[in-house]
């Protein structure tokens, strides 16, 4: 056992890799949706409402809620597994999308692929901040964001030439089953460091870790912050497919070529920059870790207004590849402030 450990707390960058690979499954399972709003409509005979429900209601419900309890679980016994199991589930649910025939059945589905990722991304946070010190946890945590705008949009890209070529059922079924495949090796590569002998015999209760946030407004701001740029983020991935068709009158492929393009060079632009901006500045006055996101917030909002209006669709591409990449700056510097707020077995809830 101790071996094991041994040999996975030298290799960091792996677990970060590995850790990587999984969350941008979570975004190209999230999303792919948007991409495939409008032949899902058309097979499934859904409104635009009832799509949304789908998109939005149907994931938040149950992801919202299950968040802290699967992150207090990974605390108390295991966040590799907690992960390994999350992308396990999600991916399973994702398949089923792809074998959905009414709009209660992709409801449903779609609902489990909310109580899987529940329990993808915080416990993966705790165990980045387990294996990289203080000065490095910008970085590091940047990085694993990368996930973000490579699912988001290799999704995109992916989803649209998948349904494109053979159905969309093909591109849930494949992205699922992929998901399901990377579980084992996952497992098999990320392991929790041991842990004190304090924290196994003393394990934290929840209510201790409420307690040491409720004493902190900056907990609470950050998380709020977080939650308005993610609010915008979820609509925009949702519904910005539906908005170039209409628009601009493009077809599926030119959609995924445009949004993919987006945000696999703006947001993995702003992620890194993010990372690297949080570890530079944070360490010098730890107020830059929201000084950054406001900062990029301010820019932003005018930039998608006038990259949404613009007639030209070449002028839109370029007024939204700043947006994109300054919408997402903020998950390095607000996850590393957040992490630094309470000790170890208390991080991933």
């Amino acid at each position: 056992m101790r071996s094991e450990a041994s040999a996975t707390m030298r290799n960091p960058n792996l677990v970060l890799f590995f850790l990587l690979l999984a969350y941008i499954f979570n975004f190209l399972d999230r999303q792919i949706l948007g991409i495939l709003a409008q032949p899902i409509k058309a097979d499934l005979n859904l409104s635009d409402t009832e799509f949304g429900a789908i998109g939005g209601l149907a994931f938040a419900l149950l992801y919202s809620i299950l968040g802290v309890p699967l992150s207090y679980l990974a605390d108390r016994t295991s966040r590799s597994w907690v992960v390994t199991g999350s992308l396990t589930v999600w991916s399973g649910f994702t398949a089923l999308c792809g074998l959905a025939t009414s709009y209660s059945q992709m409801f449903f589905f779609r609902l489990g692929v909310g109580v899987g990722e529940a329990g993808g991304v915080a416990p993966s946070y705790a165990l980045i901040a387990d294996y990289f010190p203080p000065e490095k946890r910008g970085r590091a945590l940047g990085i694993y964001s990368l996930g973000v705008p490579l699912g988001l949009g290799g999704g995109t890209l992916i989803g649209a030439y998948i349904a494109t070529w053979i159905d969309w059922r093909a591109a849930f079924l494949i992205m699922g089953i992929a998901g399901i495949l990377l579980a084992p090796l996952l497992k098999w590569v990320v392991r929790d460091l041991p842990r004190s002998a304090a924290d196994t015999a003393n394990p934290i209760a929840f209510g201790a870790v409420f307690k040491v946030i409720s004493r902190k407004p900056s907990f609470w701001l950050l998380a709020f912050a977080a939650s308005s740029s993610s609010l915008t983020g979820y609509g925009l991935a949702l519904w910005a497919p539906s908005i170039m068709m209409r628009s601009y009158g493009l077809d599926l492929i030119q959609t995924g070529q445009f949004l993919g393009s987006l945000g696999l060079i703006g947001g993995t632009a702003g992620v890194l920059a993010g990372g690297f901006l949080a570890d530079r500045l944070g360490h010098l006055d730890r107020r830059w870790y929201a000084w950054i996101p406001a900062i990029a917030w301010l820019i932003s909002a005018p930039l998608f207004l006038l990259g949404f209006s613009t007639p030209s669709l070449a002028l839109a591409w370029v007024l939204l590849l700043i947006p994109n990449a300054l919408n997402i700056l903020w998950l390095g510097p607000i996850i590393t402030a957040v992490q630094h707020l309470v000790e170890r077995p208390m991080r991933a809830t």
